[in-house]
């Protein structure tokens, strides 16, 4: 059976919700892993069949603990996972894109195939307070991430990748 990992950070709960909604999906079609980023090794990307990044935009930027998982996983695993699909979400501020395209050429690196374009959710977030402050996913977005995930699952059981 493939199996899908699914590797998010997240300090104030929204790239958490993201992530689970989209592995809890995943799990209908495929063996579904979900681990922090902080916890993901580079047996963990070898042993995976697709992957699903996401993390919060910090400083329009990826979050330091997920650059952190790329720097130490980078060079391990290059040349071995090529081809393999992934898929992104961000949870952001305002924007997104500039995490969005941080982690597409970190996957182009890997010579990975995106499986979809990024999932952005904007949660509006402007002030210190706003930012700091324990995010709240609304179901539409949530929506969208399962669906992200049951999409990935079902194109690797169904070998499309």
């Amino acid at each position: 059976m493939a199996q899908l990992l699914v590797v998010y950070h997240s300090k104030t709960g929204g790239s958490r919700q993201m992530a689970k909604a989209a592995a809890d999906a995943a799990r209908d079609e495929v063996e579904t892993v979900i681990k922090t980023a902080a916890e993901t090794g580079p047996d963990d990307l070898l042993s995976s069949d697709g992957y699903i990044f996401c993390a919060p935009e910090n400083l329009a930027a990826i979050a330091g603990v997920m650059k952190d998982f790329f720097d130490r996983c980078y060079y391990p695993v290059l040349g071995k996972i090529e081809g393999r699909p992934y898929a992104q979400m961000v949870c952001a501020g305002s924007d997104g894109e500039n995490a969005a395209r941080q982690t597409a050429r970190i996957a182009q690196g890997w010579r990975l195939k995106e499986a979809q374009s990024p999932i952005i959710v904007c949660t509006h977030a402007q002030t210190p307070e706003q930012i700091l402050a324990e995010k709240r996913i609304s179901e539409d977005d949530l929506a969208q991430c399962r669906d992200l995930g049951a999409a990935l699952g079902a194109g690797l059981a169904m070998g499309m990748f």
